[in-house]
C-alpha cells in the first residue's frame, strides 16, 4: 500500500517493469471476465485467419451466385444455335465469346456450373447420409457386427469405382440421375470408415459410458453424443468429396457418358471445344477448363482450412 501511494505521489519514479506487470495483470483479468468461445465459434475464428481458405470460400459463394443469376444477365438462350455468329471472340456483346454453334459461352458456362454444383453437392450429401448411418452403426455395435460390416466395405473398396460408374452408365444410359447414382454406389465407403473410426474412439468416453449406464437407448446415444462429436471430420470429408464428384461428372461428360449435348455442362463444353482449340478459338476451352480447375482448387483449400480449424488439438 505504501508503495502504491509513493507511485501516485511521484509518477516519474515508476519503473518500466511496473507498467508491463500492470498491463499483463489487466490482460489476465480481461481474459477471465471474457466469456469463452464455443467449439464452432473458435473454429470460425481460426478459419477466418486462413487466407487461402477464405478466398476459396469467397470464390465458391460467387460461383453459386453466378450459377443462379448468371444466365439472366444475357439475352441469349443456352441451347439456341446461331451459326452466323460461330466462334465470335470475347467482346462486349458476347463476354466469353461463342462456340461452334454460335451459342453464348458465358450463358452456357453458368448453366454448366448449375449442373456441376448440383451433382457435387447431391452426391456428397448422399455419401454423408449413408456413411454416417453405416459407419455409426458399425462403430457403435462393434464385435461381430462391426467385422461383417467392415468386410463388406473392404469388398466395395476393392472394386474400381470408375469401372462401376462406366458400366452403370452403359446399362442405364447417360443421365443426371444415373451419374449421381453411379457416383454414390461406392462413394460413401470413405465416409463410413471415417465415421466408424471416430465412433470407436468416442464411444469409450466417460459421458457416453455414463449415458449407457443410465439406460440410454442406442439411437439416442448416437444422435445426441456420438454424431455431434464427429461433425468436424464429417464436414471436412464432405468438403473434399464435392470436387471429386464435380470432376467425375466433367470427365464422364467429356468422354460422352455423362450429360449429353446440346445440354450445357463443363465436360460437354470441353469436349465440343477440342476441335476449336486447334483453330485458335481458345476461349471455347479456356472458360470451362478454368472453372473446373478453380472450383476443385477452392473446395480443396477450403477443406484443408476446415481440417485445421476443426482440429481440437490446434485449439488455443
Amino acid at each position: 500500500m505504501k508503495a502504491d501511494r509513493d507511485i501516485e505521489m511521484n509518477p516519474a519514479s515508476i519503473p518500466d517493469e511496473w507498467f508491463e506487470l500492470k498491463k499483463k495483470d489487466d490482460r489476465d483479468r480481461e481474459g477471465i471476465a471474457r466469456p469463452s468461445l464455443s467449439y464452432w465459434q473458435d473454429a470460425w475464428r481460426r478459419l477466418r485467419k486462413n487466407t487461402m481458405a477464405m478466398l476459396g470460400l469467397l470464390f465458391l459463394i460467387l460461383l453459386g451466385v453466378m450459377a443462379i443469376f448468371g444466365p439472366m444477365m444475357t439475352p441469349y438462350e443456352v441451347n439456341v444455335q446461331n451459326l452466323p455468329n460461330q466462334y465470335q471472340p470475347p467482346s462486349s456483346e458476347h463476354w466469353f465469346g461463342t462456340d461452334s454453334a454460335g451459342r453464348d459461352v458465358f450463358t452456357r458456362t453458368w448453366y454448366g456450373a448449375r449442373i456441376s454444383l448440383f451433382v457435387g453437392l447431391v452426391a456428397a450429401l448422399i455419401d454423408v447420409f449413408i456413411g454416417i448411418v453405416y459407419g455409426g452403426i458399425s462403430g457403435f455395435k462393434g464385435g461381430r457386427t462391426d467385422n461383417i460390416m467392415m468386410r463388406i466395405i473392404e469388398i466395395l473398396y476393392g472394386i474400381p469405382s470408375l469401372l462401376v460408374t462406366i458400366l452403370l452408365l452403359v446399362v442405364l444410359g447417360p443421365s443426371l440421375f444415373t451419374i449421381i447414382l453411379a457416383l454414390t454406389i461406392t462413394g460413401w465407403v470413405g465416409m463410413a470408415r471415417i465415421v466408424r473410426g471416430q465412433v470407436l474412439q468416442i464411444k469409450n468416453y466417460e459421458f457416453v459410458l455414463a449415458s449407457q449406464s443410465f439406460g440410454g437407448k442406442s439411437s439416442r446415444i448416437i444422435r445426441k453424443h456420438l454424431l455431434p462429436n464427429t461433425m468436424g471430420p464429417i464436414i471436412v470429408q464432405m468438403t473434399l468429396s464435392v470436387p471429386t464428384a464435380i470432376f467425375a461428372e466433367a470427365f464422364l461428360s467429356f468422354i460422352g457418358l455423362g450429360i449429353q449435348a446440346p445440354f450445357a455442362s463443363w465436360g460437354v463444353m470441353a469436349n465440343d471445344a477440342l476441335g476449336a482449340i486447334l483453330s485458335g478459338n481458345w476461349w471455347t476451352l479456356f472458360f470451362p477448363a478454368f472453372f473446373i480447375s478453380f472450383t476443385m482448387f477452392a473446395f480443396n483449400v477450403l477443406g484443408d482450412g476446415l481440417q485445421d480449424a476443426l482440429d481440437p488439438k490446434l485449439r488455443k
